[in-house]
Protein backbone atom coordinates (compact mmCIF):
# COMPACT_ATOMS: atom_id res chain seq x y z
CA UNK A 1 0.00 0.00 0.00
CA UNK A 2 1.37 3.37 -0.86
CA UNK A 3 1.62 6.52 1.11
CA UNK A 4 -1.04 7.56 -0.61
CA UNK A 5 -3.56 5.07 0.21
CA UNK A 6 -2.50 5.46 4.11
CA UNK A 7 -3.29 8.90 4.29
CA UNK A 8 -6.88 7.95 2.28
CA UNK A 9 -6.88 4.64 4.83
CA UNK A 10 -6.28 6.91 7.46
CA UNK A 11 -8.40 9.39 6.51
CA UNK A 12 -11.73 6.72 6.00
CA UNK A 13 -10.90 5.39 9.68
CA UNK A 14 -11.18 9.09 11.28
CA UNK A 15 -14.51 9.42 9.19
CA UNK A 16 -15.90 6.08 10.77
CA UNK A 17 -14.74 6.37 14.69
CA UNK A 18 -16.10 10.87 13.68
CA UNK A 19 -19.46 9.58 12.63
CA UNK A 20 -19.74 6.96 16.30
CA UNK A 21 -19.09 10.64 18.02
CA UNK A 22 -22.34 12.23 18.57
CA UNK A 23 -21.00 15.34 20.91
CA UNK A 24 -19.08 16.77 17.87
CA UNK A 25 -20.96 18.82 15.47
CA UNK A 26 -20.19 18.38 11.78
CA UNK A 27 -18.51 21.57 11.33
CA UNK A 28 -16.29 20.17 14.51
CA UNK A 29 -16.10 17.04 12.53
CA UNK A 30 -14.17 18.84 9.78
CA UNK A 31 -12.02 20.63 11.61
CA UNK A 32 -10.59 17.54 13.07
CA UNK A 33 -10.56 15.98 9.56
CA UNK A 34 -8.62 19.24 8.27
CA UNK A 35 -6.47 19.39 11.01
CA UNK A 36 -5.74 15.38 10.24
CA UNK A 37 -4.95 15.85 6.52
CA UNK A 38 -2.50 18.42 7.25
CA UNK A 39 -1.02 15.89 9.50
CA UNK A 40 -0.67 13.44 7.43
CA UNK A 41 0.86 15.48 5.09
CA UNK A 42 3.67 16.65 7.18
CA UNK A 43 5.35 12.57 8.58
CA UNK A 44 4.55 11.86 4.87
CA UNK A 45 2.94 8.40 5.66
CA UNK A 46 4.63 5.36 7.30
CA UNK A 47 7.67 3.31 6.09
CA UNK A 48 5.73 0.31 7.82
CA UNK A 49 3.02 -1.00 5.88
CA UNK A 50 2.65 -4.35 7.32
CA UNK A 51 -0.25 -2.93 9.85
CA UNK A 52 -1.62 0.11 7.92
CA UNK A 53 -5.46 -0.52 9.03
CA UNK A 54 -4.25 -0.74 12.69
CA UNK A 55 -1.89 1.97 12.32
CA UNK A 56 -4.21 4.23 10.87
CA UNK A 57 -6.98 3.57 13.75
CA UNK A 58 -4.93 4.20 16.23
CA UNK A 59 -3.79 7.81 14.56
CA UNK A 60 -7.58 8.75 14.23
CA UNK A 61 -8.34 7.32 17.16
CA UNK A 62 -5.20 9.51 19.15
CA UNK A 63 -5.72 12.78 17.19
CA UNK A 64 -9.95 12.51 17.72
CA UNK A 65 -9.35 12.18 21.77
CA UNK A 66 -7.07 15.12 21.29
CA UNK A 67 -9.37 17.44 19.43
CA UNK A 68 -11.82 15.85 22.41
CA UNK A 69 -9.19 17.28 25.02
CA UNK A 70 -9.05 20.75 23.57
CA UNK A 71 -12.87 20.98 23.22
CA UNK A 72 -13.13 20.31 27.12
CA UNK A 73 -10.55 22.57 27.74
CA UNK A 74 -12.03 25.39 25.24
CA UNK A 75 -15.85 24.93 27.16
CA UNK A 76 -13.92 25.19 30.32
CA UNK A 77 -11.80 28.36 29.63
CA UNK A 78 -15.62 29.72 28.07
CA UNK A 79 -16.81 28.86 31.72
CA UNK A 80 -14.28 30.88 33.49
CA UNK A 81 -14.73 33.55 31.20
CA UNK A 82 -18.56 33.55 32.43
CA UNK A 83 -17.59 33.28 35.93
CA UNK A 84 -15.09 35.96 35.59
CA UNK A 85 -18.06 38.21 34.03
CA UNK A 86 -20.61 36.90 36.20
CA UNK A 87 -18.38 38.22 39.09
CA UNK A 88 -17.72 41.81 37.86
CA UNK A 89 -21.44 42.13 37.17
CA UNK A 90 -22.88 40.93 40.37
CA UNK A 91 -19.98 42.42 42.77
CA UNK A 92 -20.34 45.78 41.31
CA UNK A 93 -23.17 47.22 43.04
CA UNK A 94 -24.68 46.52 46.85
CA UNK A 95 -28.62 48.17 45.13
CA UNK A 96 -30.61 45.50 44.89
CA UNK A 97 -32.57 46.51 42.07
CA UNK A 98 -29.32 46.50 39.89
CA UNK A 99 -28.15 43.25 41.20
CA UNK A 100 -31.31 41.76 40.49
CA UNK A 101 -30.90 43.32 36.52
CA UNK A 102 -27.82 42.07 36.56
CA UNK A 103 -28.87 38.66 37.09
CA UNK A 104 -31.49 38.22 34.55
CA UNK A 105 -29.43 40.29 32.01
CA UNK A 106 -26.39 37.41 32.31
CA UNK A 107 -28.86 34.18 32.29
CA UNK A 108 -30.43 35.54 28.42
CA UNK A 109 -26.47 35.17 27.56
CA UNK A 110 -26.06 32.13 28.69
CA UNK A 111 -28.61 29.92 27.12
CA UNK A 112 -29.38 29.69 23.14
CA UNK A 113 -33.17 30.55 22.01
CA UNK A 114 -33.49 32.68 25.51
CA UNK A 115 -36.94 33.56 25.46
CA UNK A 116 -37.49 35.81 28.84
CA UNK A 117 -35.76 35.52 32.33
CA UNK A 118 -37.69 36.01 35.87
CA UNK A 119 -36.28 36.47 39.42
CA UNK A 120 -38.97 36.11 42.13
CA UNK A 121 -37.38 36.63 45.92
CA UNK A 122 -38.41 34.64 48.68
CA UNK A 123 -38.93 35.87 51.60
CA UNK A 124 -41.14 34.40 55.04
CA UNK A 125 -42.77 31.33 52.54
CA UNK A 126 -44.00 34.05 50.14
CA UNK A 127 -42.59 35.18 46.76
CA UNK A 128 -42.14 38.49 45.61
CA UNK A 129 -41.23 39.75 42.26
CA UNK A 130 -37.65 40.65 41.76
CA UNK A 131 -36.57 41.77 38.01
CA UNK A 132 -37.62 40.67 34.43
CA UNK A 133 -36.34 40.52 30.78
CA UNK A 134 -37.64 39.01 28.03
CA UNK A 135 -36.24 38.27 24.88
CA UNK A 136 -37.40 41.78 23.22
CA UNK A 137 -35.63 43.85 25.73
CA UNK A 138 -38.51 44.66 27.96
CA UNK A 139 -37.78 44.74 31.39
CA UNK A 140 -39.52 44.34 34.76
CA UNK A 141 -42.55 43.20 33.51
CA UNK A 142 -43.66 39.82 35.08
CA UNK A 143 -45.85 37.82 32.90
CA UNK A 144 -48.32 36.62 36.44
CA UNK A 145 -48.62 36.62 39.26
CA UNK A 146 -46.67 33.11 40.83
CA UNK A 147 -49.19 30.43 41.60
CA UNK A 148 -48.89 27.99 44.42
CA UNK A 149 -48.66 24.70 42.34
CA UNK A 150 -46.29 26.98 39.82
CA UNK A 151 -43.25 26.16 39.05
CA UNK A 152 -41.35 29.13 41.33
CA UNK A 153 -43.25 28.31 44.27
CA UNK A 154 -42.40 24.55 43.47
CA UNK A 155 -38.79 25.48 43.45
CA UNK A 156 -38.82 27.61 46.43
CA UNK A 157 -40.58 25.02 48.68
CA UNK A 158 -38.43 21.55 47.44
CA UNK A 159 -35.12 23.93 47.08
CA UNK A 160 -34.16 21.60 43.74
CA UNK A 161 -33.78 22.34 40.16
CA UNK A 162 -36.42 21.66 37.77
CA UNK A 163 -36.76 21.22 33.93
CA UNK A 164 -39.90 20.84 31.84
CA UNK A 165 -38.70 20.27 27.86
CA UNK A 166 -42.47 20.87 27.16
CA UNK A 167 -44.33 23.45 29.01
CA UNK A 168 -47.08 22.86 26.85
CA UNK A 169 -47.58 19.06 27.95
CA UNK A 170 -46.40 19.42 31.82
CA UNK A 171 -48.95 19.26 34.50
CA UNK A 172 -47.61 22.27 36.18
CA UNK A 173 -48.92 24.48 33.30
CA UNK A 174 -52.05 22.86 32.59
CA UNK A 175 -53.93 25.54 34.96
CA UNK A 176 -51.88 28.46 33.57
CA UNK A 177 -53.66 31.19 32.63
CA UNK A 178 -52.42 31.32 28.78
CA UNK A 179 -50.74 28.63 27.34
CA UNK A 180 -47.25 28.93 26.92
CA UNK A 181 -44.60 27.17 24.08
CA UNK A 182 -40.95 25.88 24.69
CA UNK A 183 -38.82 24.87 28.11
CA UNK A 184 -38.17 26.56 30.90
CA UNK A 185 -36.03 25.76 34.13
CA UNK A 186 -36.17 26.98 37.33
CA UNK A 187 -33.54 27.43 39.82
CA UNK A 188 -33.24 27.78 43.26
CA UNK A 189 -30.94 30.79 44.74
CA UNK A 190 -29.59 29.33 47.57
CA UNK A 191 -26.97 30.49 49.92
CA UNK A 192 -25.61 28.36 53.74
CA UNK A 193 -28.96 25.45 51.79
CA UNK A 194 -31.51 28.72 52.77
CA UNK A 195 -33.48 29.59 49.56
CA UNK A 196 -33.72 33.48 49.33
CA UNK A 197 -35.11 33.55 45.51
CA UNK A 198 -36.38 31.41 42.48
CA UNK A 199 -35.10 32.24 38.48
CA UNK A 200 -37.11 30.80 36.16
CA UNK A 201 -35.29 30.89 32.57
CA UNK A 202 -37.51 29.66 29.09
CA UNK A 203 -36.44 29.09 26.02
CA UNK A 204 -38.56 29.29 22.35
CA UNK A 205 -37.59 25.92 21.83
CA UNK A 206 -38.55 22.71 23.79
CA UNK A 207 -36.13 19.88 24.50
CA UNK A 208 -33.81 19.67 27.73
CA UNK A 209 -30.54 22.02 28.58
CA UNK A 210 -26.86 21.30 27.21
CA UNK A 211 -24.26 20.57 29.94
CA UNK A 212 -22.72 23.24 29.83
CA UNK A 213 -25.89 25.26 29.91
CA UNK A 214 -26.52 24.01 33.10
CA UNK A 215 -23.59 24.17 34.33
CA UNK A 216 -23.16 27.87 33.67
CA UNK A 217 -26.49 28.33 34.84
CA UNK A 218 -25.33 26.92 38.20
CA UNK A 219 -22.24 29.18 38.25
CA UNK A 220 -24.75 31.58 37.92
CA UNK A 221 -27.76 30.71 40.94
CA UNK A 222 -24.66 30.40 42.76
CA UNK A 223 -22.97 33.90 42.60
CA UNK A 224 -26.23 35.41 42.56
CA UNK A 225 -27.87 34.09 45.70
CA UNK A 226 -24.56 35.45 47.56
CA UNK A 227 -24.59 38.95 45.46
CA UNK A 228 -28.31 39.03 46.38
CA UNK A 229 -27.96 38.29 50.19
CA UNK A 230 -24.89 40.82 49.96
CA UNK A 231 -27.26 43.41 48.82
CA UNK A 232 -30.73 42.59 50.75
CA UNK A 233 -28.46 43.27 53.72
CA UNK A 234 -26.75 46.21 52.44
CA UNK A 235 -30.73 47.45 52.19
CA UNK A 236 -31.35 46.33 55.52
CA UNK A 237 -28.40 48.43 57.13
CA UNK A 238 -29.52 51.75 54.65
CA UNK A 239 -32.87 51.20 56.02
CA UNK A 240 -31.48 51.20 59.52
CA UNK A 241 -29.28 54.20 58.96
CA UNK A 242 -32.08 56.32 57.95
CA UNK A 243 -34.94 55.12 59.96
CA UNK A 244 -35.77 56.47 63.91
CA UNK A 245 -35.21 53.41 66.46
CA UNK A 246 -38.25 54.71 68.31
CA UNK A 247 -41.11 55.21 65.82
CA UNK A 248 -39.32 53.53 62.70
CA UNK A 249 -40.29 56.62 60.69
CA UNK A 250 -37.64 58.29 58.55
CA UNK A 251 -35.25 59.84 61.26
CA UNK A 252 -33.30 63.05 60.63
CA UNK A 253 -30.75 62.08 58.74
CA UNK A 254 -33.15 60.66 55.86
CA UNK A 255 -35.34 63.99 55.83
CA UNK A 256 -32.30 65.99 54.84
CA UNK A 257 -31.89 64.04 51.99
CA UNK A 258 -35.45 63.94 50.99
CA UNK A 259 -35.12 68.04 51.29
CA UNK A 260 -32.67 68.48 49.04
CA UNK A 261 -34.22 66.07 46.27
CA UNK A 262 -37.21 67.90 46.51
CA UNK A 263 -35.76 71.58 46.40
CA UNK A 264 -33.81 70.23 43.25
CA UNK A 265 -36.95 68.77 41.51
CA UNK A 266 -38.78 72.01 42.68
CA UNK A 267 -36.25 74.06 40.77
CA UNK A 268 -36.12 71.50 37.70
CA UNK A 269 -39.74 71.76 37.17
CA UNK A 270 -41.21 75.26 38.78
CA UNK A 271 -43.71 72.96 41.14
CA UNK A 272 -44.08 74.31 44.96
CA UNK A 273 -43.65 72.09 47.68
CA UNK A 274 -44.51 72.48 51.57
CA UNK A 275 -42.82 71.72 54.74
CA UNK A 276 -44.72 71.16 57.73
CA UNK A 277 -43.11 71.15 61.24
CA UNK A 278 -45.62 69.60 64.05
CA UNK A 279 -45.15 69.21 67.43
CA UNK A 280 -47.37 67.03 70.14
CA UNK A 281 -48.61 69.41 72.70
CA UNK A 282 -49.15 67.69 76.14
CA UNK A 283 -46.41 65.18 75.82
CA UNK A 284 -43.96 66.73 78.45
CA UNK A 285 -46.94 65.93 80.80
CA UNK A 286 -47.22 62.14 79.46
CA UNK A 287 -43.26 61.89 80.07
CA UNK A 288 -43.78 63.23 83.25
CA UNK A 289 -46.81 61.02 84.59
CA UNK A 290 -45.57 57.34 82.87
CA UNK A 291 -42.50 57.49 82.13
CA UNK A 292 -40.92 57.67 79.30
CA UNK A 293 -41.20 53.59 78.00
CA UNK A 294 -44.82 54.15 78.04
CA UNK A 295 -43.68 57.88 75.84
CA UNK A 296 -41.86 55.93 73.52
CA UNK A 297 -44.86 53.68 72.99
CA UNK A 298 -47.51 56.29 72.66
CA UNK A 299 -45.14 57.80 70.34
CA UNK A 300 -44.75 54.90 68.28
CA UNK A 301 -48.21 54.40 67.79
CA UNK A 302 -49.19 58.33 67.19
CA UNK A 303 -46.60 59.17 64.92
CA UNK A 304 -47.99 55.94 62.77
CA UNK A 305 -51.06 57.39 63.15
CA UNK A 306 -50.38 59.92 61.66
CA UNK A 307 -48.76 58.76 58.53
CA UNK A 308 -51.88 57.00 57.47
CA UNK A 309 -53.60 58.75 54.99
CA UNK A 310 -50.60 60.53 53.46
CA UNK A 311 -50.37 60.19 49.61
CA UNK A 312 -47.74 58.05 48.75
CA UNK A 313 -45.58 61.50 47.31
CA UNK A 314 -45.05 62.91 50.45
CA UNK A 315 -42.79 62.00 53.30
CA UNK A 316 -43.11 62.11 57.00
CA UNK A 317 -40.13 61.81 59.21
CA UNK A 318 -39.43 62.37 62.85
CA UNK A 319 -37.26 65.55 63.35
CA UNK A 320 -36.55 64.62 67.42
CA UNK A 321 -38.41 64.17 70.21
CA UNK A 322 -42.00 64.71 70.13
CA UNK A 323 -41.61 66.87 66.96
CA UNK A 324 -42.27 65.48 63.27
CA UNK A 325 -42.00 67.13 59.56
CA UNK A 326 -43.94 66.58 56.92
CA UNK A 327 -42.93 67.15 53.75
CA UNK A 328 -46.16 67.63 50.78
CA UNK A 329 -44.70 67.07 46.82
CA UNK A 330 -45.96 69.50 44.42
CA UNK A 331 -48.46 71.26 46.93
CA UNK A 332 -49.36 74.84 46.57
CA UNK A 333 -50.51 77.30 49.48
CA UNK A 334 -54.31 76.06 49.65
CA UNK A 335 -53.58 72.56 49.46
CA UNK A 336 -50.78 72.62 52.50
CA UNK A 337 -53.45 74.24 54.75
CA UNK A 338 -55.97 71.48 54.16
CA UNK A 339 -53.54 68.92 54.40
CA UNK A 340 -53.02 70.32 58.00
CA UNK A 341 -56.00 70.88 59.06
CA UNK A 342 -57.17 67.36 58.32
CA UNK A 343 -54.11 66.14 60.28
CA UNK A 344 -54.45 68.32 63.52
CA UNK A 345 -58.80 67.10 63.44
CA UNK A 346 -57.06 63.20 63.33
CA UNK A 347 -55.14 64.06 66.68
CA UNK A 348 -57.48 65.46 68.23
CA UNK A 349 -59.72 62.04 67.73
CA UNK A 350 -56.55 59.81 68.99
CA UNK A 351 -56.24 58.44 72.31
CA UNK A 352 -54.00 55.93 73.82
CA UNK A 353 -54.68 53.74 77.15
CA UNK A 354 -52.01 53.79 79.48
CA UNK A 355 -51.03 51.22 81.57
CA UNK A 356 -52.74 52.47 84.50
CA UNK A 357 -55.97 52.82 83.18
CA UNK A 358 -55.71 56.55 81.86
CA UNK A 359 -56.57 57.80 78.50
CA UNK A 360 -54.18 60.08 76.86
CA UNK A 361 -55.28 62.75 74.67
CA UNK A 362 -52.41 65.37 72.58
CA UNK A 363 -53.26 67.80 70.55
CA UNK A 364 -50.95 69.00 68.22
CA UNK A 365 -49.69 72.61 66.50
CA UNK A 366 -47.78 73.10 63.14
CA UNK A 367 -45.55 75.18 61.67
CA UNK A 368 -45.76 75.33 57.43
CA UNK A 369 -43.68 77.09 54.79
CA UNK A 370 -43.50 76.88 51.37
CA UNK A 371 -40.44 76.68 48.64
CA UNK A 372 -39.57 79.05 47.25
CA UNK A 373 -42.18 81.34 48.67
CA UNK A 374 -40.81 81.40 51.94
CA UNK A 375 -36.97 80.16 51.32
CA UNK A 376 -34.70 79.68 48.63
CA UNK A 377 -32.83 76.72 50.05
CA UNK A 378 -34.00 73.64 52.03
CA UNK A 379 -32.22 74.32 55.37
CA UNK A 380 -33.97 78.05 55.59
CA UNK A 381 -37.33 76.40 54.34
CA UNK A 382 -37.23 74.06 57.18
CA UNK A 383 -35.81 77.58 59.77
CA UNK A 384 -38.89 79.34 58.12
CA UNK A 385 -41.19 76.00 59.29
CA UNK A 386 -39.97 75.45 62.66
CA UNK A 387 -40.30 79.43 63.54
CA UNK A 388 -43.98 79.34 62.74
CA UNK A 389 -44.35 76.31 64.54
CA UNK A 390 -42.79 78.43 67.96
CA UNK A 391 -45.08 81.27 67.08
CA UNK A 392 -48.27 78.39 66.56
CA UNK A 393 -47.37 77.08 70.05
CA UNK A 394 -46.52 81.04 71.70
CA UNK A 395 -49.87 82.28 70.23
CA UNK A 396 -52.13 79.57 69.27
CA UNK A 397 -51.60 75.99 70.76
CA UNK A 398 -53.66 73.47 68.53
CA UNK A 399 -54.00 75.08 65.53
CA UNK A 400 -51.20 75.73 62.50
CA UNK A 401 -49.14 79.17 61.29
CA UNK A 402 -47.97 79.71 57.49
CA UNK A 403 -44.32 81.13 57.52
CA UNK A 404 -44.70 84.83 57.07
CA UNK A 405 -42.33 86.41 54.28
CA UNK A 406 -39.61 84.96 52.34
CA UNK A 407 -36.79 83.76 55.16
CA UNK A 408 -33.07 84.94 54.10
CA UNK A 409 -29.95 83.02 54.99
CA UNK A 410 -29.14 82.18 59.02
CA UNK A 411 -26.37 84.42 59.90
Amino acid sequence: MDRIDVRLEILNQARRILMEEHHLSSEESDNVLNHLNALINVIGGSDDSKDVPGQARRLATDLIQNHSLLLTLKQQADELDALKRLSLNLTSSLDLPTVLDAVVGEAMRLVESAQSAHIFLYINGKLEFGAALNYDEVRNKPISEPREDGLAFTVAQSGTQIIIEDVSKHLIYKDAPKARLGSIIGIPLKINDKVVGVMNLSRSTVGGFSFSELRLLGLLSDQAAVAISNASQHLMVSKQAYSDTVTGLPNRRALDDRLEREAFNARRTGFTFAVVMMDLDGFKAVNDTHGHAVGDQILRVAFNYLATGLRTSDFLARYGGDELTLILSQTDPSAARLVVEKIIEKIDKFSFDAPNGEKVHLGLSAGVALFPLHAATSADLLRAADEALYRAKKQRRGSFIVARGFTGELH
